[in-house]
């Protein structure tokens, strides 16, 4: 039998404020007896919070202040159920790839379904074309902002990988001399010694003050993320009846983080191009 403490070691070492504090709680006792008691599968509880979206979705398009209210309960229920799917693959060792692209689809999916719910009964309420408008920019800053994250984690695993190789060129290391296994082992601790937020922590020194309080609770520096920009649209928009202006704030706040991330990685491309012009040199006296 799962305890509390084997749920709560499938938890993420940094995680979203949102999923951190109004989330976890709930999905951690929703997901022990599912566990304990059922062999559903992390899959089968991604097509739940799926079809949750829906209802929710269904509630949304309704637009009167008792359905916005239901709407915004179950989309929250959603999000519950997509967090414990992949606490149930960690838990139980039986995620697969084909999760996490159903698990991926499926929430871009629930996000353009209440989208184009909510507005579009909000149109048909106040025959206000804007919201039409809103509907769209939701979508496509919802893509937008999960393909950059893509991106970026791309771009920095290729540049810790030039560093991991130069490392072992300089230190005569060669997968032939170690295992799969041991060479990722190697590049991760050698990728460590070789700084590159060197220029972002110069210029910005009290972030770090505010990430390792932040870690304290588990929480990422990142504040305002895709999370928070759903959160904030679908449930604090419908329970205190501001979708219009909770959708432009949120757009804003998500804006301005997703540019602090790309500054970010600007500057860690600098360091990336110093480094390896120090390691290359390196290199170059060792042959």
């Amino acid at each position: 039998m799962y305890t509390m403490d084997d749920v709560r070691s499938t938890y993420k070492k940094r995680d979203a404020w949102w999923t951190v504090f109004l989330v976890d709680p709930i999905a951690s006792r929703i997901m022990l007896p599912i566990a304990n008691h059922t062999n559903i599968t992390p899959n089968q509880i991604t097509v739940i919070a799926f079809l949750l979206g829906i209802l929710s979705a269904v509630c949304f398009f309704q637009g009167t202040p008792v359905f916005l209210i239901a709407g915004a309960l179950l989309f929250h229920l959603s999000f519950t159920f997509d967090c414990i799917d992949g606490k149930l693959a960690r838990l139980k060792g039986n995620g697969t790839m084909f999760g996490m692209w159903l698990d991926y689809m499926l929430d871009r999916a629930r996000v353009a379904l209440c989208s184009l719910a909510l507005m579009t009964g909000q149109f048909l309420k106040t025959n206000e074309p804007l919201f039409i408008y809103l509907a769209f920019l939701i979508v496509f800053l919802d893509m937008t902002r999960y393909m950059n994250a893509l991106h970026i984690f791309k771009i920095r695993s290729k540049m810790k990988k030039e560093v991991r190789k130069t490392l072992r060129q300089i230190y005569g290391e060669t997968q032939q001399e170690q295992s799969e296994e041991q060479e990722e082992s190697v590049g991760e601790r050698n990728s460590r010694v070789v700084d590159l937020n060197q220029y972002f922590k110069s210029k910005f020194g009290f972030y770090l003050r505010v990430r390792d309080w932040l870690e304290k609770y588990r929480v990422r520096p990142h504040l305002f993320s895709g999370i928070e920009y759903q959160m904030f649209i679908f449930i604090i928009g419908p329970l205190v009846g501001l979708i219009e202006e909770m959708v432009i704030i949120s757009s804003v706040l998500l804006l301005i983080f997703e540019l602090a991330i790309l500054y970010k990685l600007w500057l860690s491309t600098l360091d990336f191009k110093k480094e390896m012009e120090k390691l290359k040199h390196s290199l170059q006296n060792v042959t």
